[in-house]
């Protein structure tokens, strides 16, 4: 019996793969899917491929804008920040992140006058708020040493600066996380594990089922019944197929996404694999039984592409389902998408461990039994 289901799979797999739209929607589209999601989602909650290094940030400094602009700029240096001076006002213009420190900057400051730091960045993500916040936090820290310096005998300037910042701390502050971090996933690490889970299933539930309803059509299915194979064997065989082929997108997915875009699956690889099996079953269970109930191919593509983009928006493949409102993670959860990428979020960005997703898994493996079992009774020949 597993002899006949490994021919009737194997066969079929390669059949499968040389199909011109199974290889653009296995192979080039979760690639464009990557780039461009990644790549808009990068910032909006620190996850994704980060460049390395500091964040730069372009100032603009006048010649008599004296020693606080120095003292600002070294707060900077401290608060993350790669300050770099503008060399012309294109380039300045040009920046993703600009600070303008106004002309007489310390004398007008001295002279108890208002002046002005102002801060741009163009976009409006949670970052841009996070370098406003650094930015600030910066510019108080000047003003406290200011005030404390001005009890100084010399009054404010460098040395006394110097001497207020070598001064022993009375005071100290310690801070000690209390577990990991629950970082909401964003850019990459949103974007590959959401298209890879989305197109898998929409891979399967168009293409794995349409070929069984071509084949139904035109009579493959009716002549494969007349051999010595058994019925068995050949909805195994069927299952299997289908199966191979998520793994082939669920591997070159994985594959792609780590050596073109950076990606990390976090420390419990083995387990996120075993998720993934556990979908591409599921997947497969499924684009069997829609190929059972469809009648005509167009009705399968239909309902594999509704369902698939349903399912993805749903589940949290489209965007992380944690900026969600909470009715929506809870309905993400009742859906078979949303299994899948909840363990996902929970083995590769939240670093929960292996034994968190267990749940997960016992339900994605009974799923793929469940309606594996439900596929194999309607499966028809004719």
């Amino acid at each position: 019996m597993l002899r006949d289901a490994w021919f009737i799979a194997r066969n079929d797999l390669l059949h499968s793969l040389r199909e011109k739209e199974t290889i653009v929607w296995v192979f080039v589209m979760p690639i464009l899917f990557f780039y461009f999601i990644g790549t808009i989602t990068g910032g909006m909650g620190g996850g994704g491929k980060q460049p390395a290094g500091k964040d730069r940030l372009s100032v603009q400094v006048p010649e008599n804008a004296g020693f606080l602009a120095d003292e600002v700029i070294r707060r900077l240096e401290a608060g993350g920040f790669e300050v770099v001076s503008a060399q012309s006002q294109e380039e300045f213009a040009d920046s993703p992140r600009r600070l303008a420190i106004p002309h007489g900057f310390t004398e007008n400051v001295l002279a108890g006058r208002k002046s002005v730091v102002t801060f741009s960045r163009p976009s409006a993500d949670v970052s841009a708020e996070y370098d406003r916040v650094r930015v600030a936090r910066a510019v108080y820290a000047v003003l406290a040493d200011l005030v404390v310096s001005t009890a100084d005998a010399e009054g404010p300037g460098p040395d006394t600066f110097r001497r207020v910042r070598e001064a022993p701390r009375t005071l100290r502050l310690e801070v000690e996380s209390a577990g990991k971090r629950k970082r909401i996933p964003s850019g990459f690490e949103q974007a590959i594990p959401g298209t890879m889970v989305m197109f898998t299933l929409i891979v399967l539930l168009t293409s794995g089922a349409v070929t069984v309803i071509s084949e139904r059509r035109l009579g493959v299915l009716r002549r494969l019944a007349t051999t010595p194979i058994s019925r068995g064997s050949i909805i195994l065989g069927k299952w299997g197929c289908r199966l191979m082929l998520s793994f082939v997108q669920i591997g070159f997915a994985m594959l792609a996404g780590s050596l073109l875009f950076g990606m990390r699956w976090g420390e419990d690889l083995p387990m996120v694999l075993v998720v993934l099996a556990g979908w591409g079953g599921l997947c497969a269970s499924l684009a069997l039984l829609l190929g059972s109930l469809a009648s005509t191919e167009g009705q399968a593509v239909a309902i594999g592409v509704l369902a698939g983009n349903a399912l993805g928006a749903l589940g949290g493949c489209w965007w992380p389902i944690e900026i969600a409102p909470p009715w929506m993670q809870s309905l993400a959860i009742c859906l078979p998408s949303g299994w899948a990428m909840d363990a996902m979020h929970r083995l590769i960005s939240f670093g929960a461990g292996a034994a968190s997703v267990l749940p997960h898994v016992l339900v994605l493996f009974t799923a793929t039994f469940l309606v594996g079992a439900v596929a194999a009774r309607r499966f028809r020949f004719q």
